[in-house]
């Protein structure tokens, strides 16, 4: 039985990945600045969120979740942010034409500055330093680790500065399907991938002059999928924004209590509480503790969440979970984001379907190939092997097709972050840039967990988007293990 919630309830529990602030009355009087400051998103576009995610649920939309590992506030400019959305619309752009679906995007960005650490404490050459857990808690200097309530304030507004930027390239025509090459070509090397693209942008330049020739491309139209209208279908796009629901004292800070829209109150509550630090958050595997402090507060809100599942939940566990967070199963409230690594997934995937299916829960599974396959190379430097990635994505769709399943997205983290010489970051090892452990080292830019570029992003795009369009066309190999062979076999070195 669940006592009363309230946006503080969760005080009453026990806090994994806490921050020990030397200056309590500090921390209280930002906490309390935040407290009376403008929200960065409305009730009605975590609504529109959650109608979406419904679609995606019922297999009517794909689930692109992408971003950094944890953002910077030094990389919070123009140009960072332009190439972020760009890869996120490029990617998009893929998947929809190869799988005839839409996508809804949500972005680890404008707000992903906190990030949980396994120890307090880590080794930087002879000394031990407390650990760096985020722009938002400490710096990454050795000589600046002491938690710095001054710094969530600095998060809100980055977070704020990054929205308003994003809000407006998606309202000037940036994403507009009228000239996709604007998006990528400029930066794509591989001959093969840029061959690949323009195929989609000419193809897609065919259908859109058929279109206006018998005059279906009116500029305003919206469709039931963009429930609440005013959005161009060719020259606009929906974007929500994300980031792991970790600092806790934030997150309540930033809950306010507001009407339920009358277009999705269907004679339930009519107020409740939502984050507006975000459209949507997750719980992560190290706070996913049943009777913990991050499981009490993000059943009371009304945001949809993830919770990533990683191979130490249980089956049990993972139900009584569902059972906390969505007791009334709502859809479109709950996204498992499943995290196993590649040598893992079998012996784990199948089941957790399996518990799922048979509690009745409606969730959407997307699989999140990143964070079970991070390795050290030779150097010391975190990486991760794109074909490493690709294994336990393929391995991924298999397994749900066999248990009558499905996969309803991806979460990646990517970056489309360039160099002043315009080169892509090199934090992954293979692609089809082929990129080698010996290259890792020439533009290394992650201070957290390594990314794939801008080439091994589009590879995996291309991969899922062929995965899809072979399923629409009923391709003989569409439901063999030819496909996963193939899929997991193009540009892995």
């Amino acid at each position: 039985m669940h006592t009363t919630w309230s946006p503080s309830s969760w005080k009453s529990k026990p806090a994994a990945q806490a921050v020990s602030y030397p200056d309590q009355q500090h921390l209280s009087r930002v906490l309390s600045k935040i407290s009376t400051l403008p929200p960065l998103v409305t009730a009605s576009e975590i609504e529109r969120l959650r109608y979406q995610l419904g679609a995606v649920e019922r297999n009517e939309a794909f689930l692109l979740h992408a971003g950094d590992c944890a953002e910077s506030f030094d990389a919070c400019t123009n140009e960072n942010i332009s190439a972020k959305i760009g890869l996120i619309l490029s990617f998009s752009l893929i998947l929809i034409w190869g799988a005839r679906l839409p996508v809804v995007r949500i972005g680890r960005i404008a707000g992903q500055y906190a990030k949980p650490r396994s120890s307090g404490t880590e080794k930087i050459g002879d000394r031990e330093v407390t650990s760096f857990r985020g722009d938002n808690i400490n710096g990454l200097d050795p000589n600046d680790r002491t938690p710095d309530p001054e710094r969530l304030l600095s998060a809100y507004f980055h977070s704020t500065t990054t929205l308003n930027y994003v809000r407006a390239l998606l309202t000037s025509g940036f994403a507009s399907l009228r000239h996709p090459r604007d998006w990528s070509l400029s930066h794509v090397r591989s001959p093969a991938l840029r061959a690949e693209f323009e195929t989609i942008t000419e193809g897609l330049s065919d259908a859109l002059d058929f279109s206006r020739t018998i005059g279906v491309d009116s500029g305003r139209e919206s469709t039931s999928f963009e429930q609440g209208g005013g959005r161009s279908v060719l020259g606009e796009v929906d974007f929500y924004t994300s980031h792991e629901g970790l600092m806790l004292d934030y997150e309540q800070s930033l809950t306010r209590q507001f009407p339920v829209p009358a277009s999705v109150n269907h004679g339930g509550k009519t107020t409740a509480f939502y984050n507006t630090s975000a459209h949507f958050l997750w719980i992560g595997d190290r706070t996913r503790q049943l009777d913990g402090a991050h499981v009490e507060y993000f059943r009371g809100i009304r945001n949809p969440i993830g919770i990533k599942v990683g191979p130490t939940m249980g089956n049990e566990e993972l139900v009584q979970l569902l059972d906390i967070v969505n007791p009334d199963k709502e859809s479109g409230r709950v996204t498992l984001i499943t995290r196993y690594g590649a040598g893992k997934i079998e012996a784990h995937l199948a089941g957790h379907i399996d518990i799922v299916q048979k509690s009745g829960h409606p969730v959407i599974w997307i699989c999140d190939p990143m964070h079970g396959n991070t390795l050290t190379s030779s150097s010391g430097l975190k990486t991760r092997n794109f074909g490493t990635i690709i294994s336990e994505l393929t391995s991924c769709i298999r397994i749900h097709s066999t248990n009558e399943s499905r996969l309803g997205g991806v979460s990646l983290e990517f970056t489309g972050e360039l160099n002043d010489e315009g080169f892509s970051v090199t934090e992954c090892l293979g692609g089809s840039m082929e990129l080698s452990e010996e290259q890792l080292g020439l533009r290394y830019q992650s201070f957290c967990d390594p990314r794939l570029n801008f080439e091994q992003s589009l590879d995996v795009a291309f991969l899922v988007s062929n995965h899809f369009r072979k399923g629409r066309q009923g391709s003989k190999h569409s439901d063999s293990n030819v496909l996963y062979s193939e899929l997991g076999g193009r540009a892995v070195t």
